[in-house]
């Protein structure tokens, strides 16, 4: 089973909460389980294995993403959009 995806989900969890300590270990069945590390080098599971899909949705929902930026132009576009 490929796990890039998952990877990528906790890296960009990494990304947007700032925090270097989310890791990703995958079970012998083949879940996904997301741990974050403690000062003292151990580390907690958050939340229950869980398959690929699933584990993605649960680590994307973890820290909501930055909100877009909108340059004037989009918006101007947008509200041209709306007006007709």
């Amino acid at each position: 089973m490929r796990s890039t995806k998952a990877s990528a989900a906790v890296e960009r969890l990494r990304t947007r909460s700032d925090d270097p300590g989310y890791s990703l270990s995958v079970r012998a069945d083949g879940r996904f389980v997301l741990r974050l590390a403690a000062a003292d080098g151990s580390s907690t599971a958050l939340g229950e294995p869980l398959p690929m899909e699933d584990f993605v949705r649960f680590v994307n929902g973890i820290k909501a993403p930055a909100p877009r930026r909108e340059s004037k132009l989009d918006a101007a576009f947008r509200t041209q959009l709306k007006g007709k």
